[in-house]
Parts: C-alpha cells; sequence; structure tokens
C-alpha cells in the first residue's frame, strides 16, 4: 500500500477522534469507513477518552480504567455520555459511558492531573535492539492486519508492526514475555490530548495476543475478546515516533488471560504503561 495510503488510514482515524457535540456532556462518534462490521476496542476507548477531555482544560489524562461490556457495530454510530464526577485544584475525574442502540457497549473512568514537578524514576529498558532489528510485516509475509484478532476483517491497520514473531505466531515454551516495535502509520499533529488517544487506540492492538501466544496459539484456534483495560501515561507523548511495546503475560488461569505492556522511546524513556484482561478460550468452530 502506498504512503500516502497509510496517511490517509491514519487521518480517517483522527477524524474519528473528532467527536460531534449533541448536548452539554453528550456526543456521537463514527468508525472510519473501512468495510468493517466489528468496533475495534481500541477505537471506541480512544473515542471515550477524546469525550472526556472535551469537557476538561489545560491538563492531562494520567490513569484512565475500562471495561468492554458488548460487542460494538462498527456500522452503527456511538454516542459517549460524560460524567463530570469531579473537578479539583489538581485533578479531575471522568467517568463515560459508550452506547449504541441504548444498550453500553464500553464504560470508561479517567483522571486528570495539572502538571507539576516530583521525585522521577523509571525501569529499565529491555535491551533488544531497535526497530531496524526486528522484521516487519511484510518480511514475515503478511501485512499489518494480520496482527489484528480473527474477527477483524478490515484491510487497514494505521499502525505500523515490527515483531519477532510472526502474525499467529507462538512464543517459544515456556516464555511469557515478548516486544514489539510500533507507531502510527503516518504523521500526526503536534497535540498531546491527540497523541494520547491514538497510543491508547494503538495499546489494544497486541495486548491480549501475549496470553494466547504463551501457550503458542494464534487467534484463529482461541476465542478472544477484551474484558477490560487500563493505561498509565507518565510522561509526554509522540504515537508517530517508534516505540518499544515490552509485553508479558503474569498468568493466565479460568479462560482469562492478563497481561502488562510498558511503552519506551527509542532512548529508553518509560512513556505509559497498559495492562489488560481478556478472554482466551479454546476456539470450538461448531459454536462460532
Amino acid at each position: 500500500m502506498a504512503v500516502e495510503n497509510h496517511q490517509q488510514d491514519l487521518n480517517d482515524v483522527v477524524a474519528s477522534l473528532d467527536l460531534e457535540v449533541l448536548d452539554r456532556n453528550l456526543y456521537r462518534g463514527f468508525s472510519p469507513s473501512w468495510e468493517i462490521s466489528r468496533l475495534f476496542g481500541g477505537l471506541v476507548a480512544a473515542q471515550s477518552l477524546a469525550a472526556a477531555y472535551l469537557t476538561i482544560d489545560d491538563i492531562h489524562v494520567h490513569s484512565l480504567h475500562s471495561y468492554f461490556l458488548r460487542p460494538g457495530d462498527a456500522n452503527t454510530p456511538v454516542i459517549f455520555d460524560v460524567d463530570r464526577i469531579r473537578d479539583g485544584r489538581s485533578f479531575a475525574t471522568r467517568r463515560v459511558v459508550a452506547r449504541q442502540k441504548g444498550e453500553a457497549i464500553f464504560n470508561l473512568s479517567a483522571s486528570f492531573h495539572k502538571e507539576e514537578d516530583g521525585f522521577d524514576h523509571q525501569a529499565t529498558m529491555p535491551d533488544l535492539g531497535g526497530p531496524e532489528d526486528f522484521p516487519s510485516a511484510e518480511d514475515h509475509g503478511f501485512t499489518e492486519a494480520d496482527y489484528m484478532p480473527r474477527h477483524w476483517d478490515g484491510p487497514v491497520v494505521p499502525i505500523q508492526v515490527r515483531s519477532h514473531i510472526p502474525p499467529g505466531g507462538g512464543l517459544p515454551d515456556g516464555k511469557y514475555t515478548s516486544a514489539i516495535w510500533v507507531r502510527a502509520n503516518g504523521e500526526l499533529p503536534d497535540d498531546e490530548v491527540l497523541h494520547r488517544c491514538v497510543l491508547l487506540y494503538m495499546s489494544d492492538l497486541a495486548l491480549l495476543g501475549t496470553s494466547i501466544r504463551a501457550h503458542a496459539k494464534g487467534f484463529e484456534k482461541i476465542m478472544a475478546a477484551s474484558l477490560d483495560h487500563s493505561m498509565w501515561f507518565h510522561r509526554p507523548i509522540r504515537a508517530d515516533q517508534w516505540l518499544l511495546y515490552s509485553l508479558n503475560s503474569p498468568s493466565a488461569s479460568g479462560a482469562r488471560g492478563f497481561n502488562l505492556g510498558h511503552y519506551f522511546t527509542e532512548d529508553g524513556v518509560l512513556l505509559a504503561s497498559a495492562a489488560q484482561e481478556g478472554l482466551i478460550r479454546p476456539f470450538d468452530p461448531s459454536k462460532a
């Protein structure tokens, strides 16, 4: 696909984050017209954060916690209802419920913090090499869309991924950690709000797959669905620059997999962390 098409695909995502104002605290969002049927969880999460930001002045999200309640329809608008829980001198809290056809499909709580000085330390980035040392999807003989779960039937993913593990591949026996290099597939404006929303969009891409690949199974052998998603933003974000997404799955049990991820810049700065639990159930085609 040509570079200009990748940029247009990313522009479509950016446009989808520009929500329509219906009333005070009430907004409407649409999916990009990619001829897909199922709403991508990363998109509804990013749109929910964008809705919360529309009620916030001059401070940034530092943490969010969310639940995926029902599958979303990519061909139906989503209504975002924002509850202004609290506005304080240093912090603000928002709750967002995303609905389709009158039913809640996603729930997000986000905390915003006014920038201030304080202590500073961080974990060390794993020494795994830079993005140039990781194969692209094309190097594996696939496309970026092949990194998406089985139900994702769209041809476009506006994210560049570099991974030693091909789409659908598993981790070596006894391994519960992996890493990929990711970035938005194009240039983004200098807007911190936008970069945080896009990073949230991107963070849903590979997190759940970590617990699945720990058992050497691709999405085609697993009934998989994100159940919840949490994220912490430690430092300012540039989602259109290469970021190492360091991933691990501390636990899988009871048909659920638990996953953690950390985003590092190429020079080792820890920007954000994510956590997600998901349903990972052996797929029975007869019940599909």
